[in-house]
């Protein structure tokens, strides 16, 4: 019984998050629930703080009614993003939108001295932006093998880390409920919750970063695998490359397009000195013919990896987060040129190679889902109860 109702619940909130103010007669139609139902769980989730009503509305036919909606004003969710280099904190409501964000070089890569560093930042941010606003939870995503049942961080070879419980480490310095998940289905769970509906049916995210990994859901299922394992393309052998990886081989992904590599062959081409990676990439979207070209070439080589990805998953959409794919031109088209010469069954590119529906908050809006995501399948979760 407890389950049926956790269920019910968790379809009125979503209405909600998905049609605006409704009223409860509309919410009945969507879910398939009874008026009285409805009424129940209405109440149940604005006793907890996640509903309001609205002010009266004169209905076309018949009685007036009352609409509710998300409280956007009375709760904030945070979130982290761990990278090979940085942080990236943020602040979301129940809608997802990103109140604020920060981003900052790590101090160091030690776990201790990250999960320190988040909650500084966190501190901050809630000072600074949500000072009346009561935190939900805190939601961290990062790359790497991440088994999310546990929080733990089981293995990311960039940043050293070999089963780092993350979750633990972080309850203990914020004091919140804490999620951690891989940021490839923590952005999968963004995108269904809050981005693209298609990918409701089925959807692949690529990440390609300093970390590449992919995850995939089908119907109301994100993909896991033991111990979360899921979503390895790391390793994948891509063709025309002898670029070395810390496995051993040669031709690996990861190693091919990782941010590190584009810093490298930029300094190799003579475009700068010592870059940073954000240093070609603004060239890049600045014009520079030598920059684009390295950029240009990257994602041939991702478009590569999603050819494969469609073929073996077959799903309505395909999303690739980079962020060449955001702010340098062209780079999208040539993922999607590349799929479309090598895919057996992508019939449209245009359409099902797409890029993220978060452009500039990619990172802080997956940390944040991973809460989210908690929250709209279980709003009468115990610890999320007793925030009200």
């Amino acid at each position: 019984m407890t389950g049926r109702r956790s269920a019910s619940a968790s379809a009125v909130l979503r209405v909600v998050l998905d049609e605006g103010a409704i009223a409860r007669s509309t919410i009945a139609r969507r879910t398939g629930l009874s008026a009285a139902a409805v009424t129940g769980h209405v109440a149940e989730l604005m006793r907890r703080g996640f509903l309001t009503e609205l002010p009266e509305v004169a209905g076309a036919v018949g009685r007036p009614h009352v609409p509710v909606d998300l409280d956007t004003e009375r709760f904030v969710v945070c979130g982290a993003h761990i990278a090979v280099d940085h942080l990236t904190v943020g602040l979301l409501d129940l809608r997802g939108k990103v109140l604020a964000q920060l981003e900052a070089p790590h101090h160091g890569a030690e776990p201790a001295v990250q999960v320190a560093q988040i909650a500084e930042l966190l501190d901050d941010l809630l000072i600074g932006h949500a000072p009346d606003r009561t935190p939900l939870g805190l939601g961290v995503a990062t790359g790497g093998w991440v088994d999310e049942a546990s929080g733990t961080v089981v293995e990311h070879g960039l940043l050293g880390w070999r089963g780092v419980p993350l979750r633990e480490l972080l309850t203990e310095v914020t004091g919140l409920d804490v999620r951690v998940d891989g940021h490839s289905r923590a952005l999968i769970h963004a995108e269904r919750l809050l981005g693209q509906p298609r990918a409701r049916s089925s959807v692949v995210q690529l990440f390609t970063g300093n970390v590449v990994d992919a995850a995939f859901a089908t119907g109301e299922t994100v993909h896991h695998g033991p111990r979360s394992a899921a979503g390895a393309v790391a390793h994948l052998r891509v063709d025309d490359s002898e670029e070395p990886c810390r496995c051993g081989r040669s031709g690996c992904l990861e190693a091919t397009v990782s941010e590190r590599t584009v810093v490298r062959k930029a300094v190799e081409a003579g475009i700068a000195e010592k870059p940073t990676f954000a240093e070609v990439l603004h060239l890049a979207a600045s014009g520079n013919k030598g920059a684009i070209d390295i950029f240009q070439e990257r994602a041939r080589i991702i478009g590569q990896a999603a050819a494969l990805l469609f073929d073996v998953l077959n799903p309505e959409i395909l999303i690739v987060l980079d962020q060449s794919v955001r702010d340098v031109e062209g780079c999208l088209s040539t993922i999607r040129d590349e799929v479309s010469q090598r895919s057996w069954i992508c019939q449209n590119a245009t359409e099902n190679v797409v890029s993220s529906s978060f452009p500039g908050t990619e990172l802080a809006t997956a940390g944040g889902a991973v809460t989210l995501n908690a929250l709209y399948e279980d709003p009468l979760f115990t610890h999320l109860a007793n925030v009200s």
